[in-house]
């Protein structure tokens, strides 16, 4: 099987919400450092904050963020009571990333890095993996569906299927990336040490919002027993040399609608303080 693998570097960047600032950290020091993935995969957060990555724009992640938390258009109750979507389509996918801090489509289609986000289709419960090429439009959207949390967002719908969170069918994207073949794996985390997923409390309310769904409510049922056992093999991989894992070092929670732009800037801060503390174990790894 080692005879298989190509050089390269591979990327895993877990979703988490407005935890994903710390990811945003995390790359921002390794686009200073000139560290570039070959190929990058994306959940929910990690995918709509990962872009930027592949788009080399150092900094965006935290500017927009902290630029609009407080701004209603992009995010809060009267969007989701009026639209279905907790963070507006138009504005945070649509104003924000063509008109008020602009997304470099023309870098991210040039770049040589494979990019691509997770999906759950909601019929199946099967995991989508979408290479996103252009960084176009009809990208954006995918990445948009990567991060529809149920309940939180509308379903989007992409080639004649219906698409939620990638972190429903495969939150932390490992075994998937290491099925790419590549030489080395970096896996950014946005959870403690020692955390563990307990059983969705709004799980009565999900069965009820999907009960035309069974794969889809069986996968949200058990999605803490499927979380805490790719915890235990990211666990094992990394003791045994397999894979380099950057997490937090404290509880970085957020709010689903989190409106203090310093909360979210004390969260990216530990992203680039992790990584800068981190860099020269990375370094060897990749070198090895």
């Amino acid at each position: 099987m080692e005879d298989n693998k190509k050089k390269g570097l591979g990327m895993v960047l877990e979703g988490g919400g407005m935890r994903g600032l710390y990811t945003a950290g995390v790359l921002d020091e390794l686009m200073e450092q000139g560290i570039y993935a070959d190929s990058t995969v994306g959940v929910s957060a990690g995918a709509i904050f990962g872009c930027n990555y592949k788009s080399r724009q150092i900094g965006r992640t935290l500017r927009y963020n902290t630029r609009f938390c407080k701004d209603k258009r992009y995010m809060g109750l009267k969007s989701w009571i009026t639209t279905g979507d907790l963070y507006s389509k138009d504005f945070a996918y649509g104003e924000v990333p063509w008109k008020l801090d602009v997304f470099d489509t023309e870098t991210f289609a040039r770049s040589p890095m494979k990019f691509t986000v997770v999906c759950t289709d909601i019929e199946t419960g099967k995991p989508c993996y979408q290479e996103c090429r252009m960084g176009d439009r009809l990208d954006v959207e995918w990445m948009r569906a990567s991060a529809s949390l149920p309940l939180a967002a509308r379903p989007v719908k992409l080639n004649g299927r219906m698409y939620l969170d990638g972190g429903i069918s495969d939150p932390i994207p490992v075994n998937w990336m290491l099925s790419q073949g590549y030489e080395k794996n970096v896996v950014v985390c946005t959870r403690h040490p020692g955390y563990r997923k307990e059983h969705n409390k709004l799980m009565p309310l999900l069965r009820l919002k999907f009960r035309e769904y069974p794969e889809l409510v069986k996968l949200l049922d058990e999605r803490h027993i499927q979380y805490n056992r790719m915890l235990d093999k990211i666990a094992y991989l990394e003791k045994e040399g397999r894979i380099h894992v950057i997490r937090p070092d404290r509880d970085i929670s957020a709010k689903p609608v989190e409106r203090d732009p310093a909360h979210l800037k004390e969260i990216y801060e530990v992203g680039r303080r992790v990584m800068k503390a981190d860099m020269e174990k990375l370094k060897a790894y990749l070198a090895e």
